[in-house]
């Protein structure tokens, strides 16, 4: 997964007017963290990345790229977008140095903009995920 995250990572092109989205699709063991714990680790963030499970959203500053921020959102337990925009969904997508990685993002795809890149994440075996990107 760590090359996939660092070809993904140089091919980013940040939004001019709003935060990068990228949503992150695929059942439970499909390699959605493991792809947020590489392109944290592709970025420069230091020590270990937790899916954000109970606490939803947790934050991370860069230092090395244009982006300020890494924002990691794990919707599993939100039930729509509501539920995230009380958690500040609002001020994080107005900042165009934020990338945003959503896992579940099925969960809040009602707020999500049309165009925001998908990653749809598949188990093969123990060993082998598969991801599309669109």
């Amino acid at each position: 997964m760590g090359d996939f995250a660092r070809d993904f990572v140089a091919r980013l092109n940040m939004n001019k007017d709003d935060a990068t989205i990228i949503g992150l699709y695929g059942n439970l063991g499909s390699g959605k963290t493991t792809f947020v714990q590489a392109v944290a680790k592709t970025l420069g963030v230091p020590g270990s990345i937790q899916s954000p499970t109970f606490v939803i959203i947790k934050n991370y500053q860069l230092q090395t790229t244009n982006y300020k921020l890494l924002v990691h959102i794990d919707a599993y337990r939100l039930d729509n977008g509501e539920d995230l925009k009380k958690l500040g969904w609002n001020e994080l997508v107005a900042d165009a140095r934020n990338l945003i990685l959503i896992e579940w993002a099925d969960r809040v795809s009602d707020i999500l903009p049309e165009n925001h890149t998908k990653l749809f994440f598949e188990f093969v075996d123990e060993n082998t995920r598969k991801v599309e990107v669109e």
